[in-house]
């Protein structure tokens, strides 16, 4: 996986403070873009699915 992509929701400056991800059929993996050489969490994709609808409905705790 090698296609890694900004999270539209990046913030100000060009998106310095964001995640990536990196998609394929069966697994999406994320990492920090600010570090991408670090390590990145990969998960299969229902799980991440399931992942991004529970932050959904969390409220945003700013």
């Amino acid at each position: 996986m090698e296609n890694w992509r900004k999270s539209s929701c990046s913030g100000p400056d060009d998106g310095n403070n964001c995640v990536e991800i990196s998609a394929s059929p069966t697994h999406v993996s994320v990492r920090d873009s600010t570090t991408p050489a670090r390590a990145t969490l990969t998960l299969p994709t229902p799980a991440f699915t399931t992942f991004l609808d529970a932050l959904k409905r969390t409220p945003e705790t700013r």
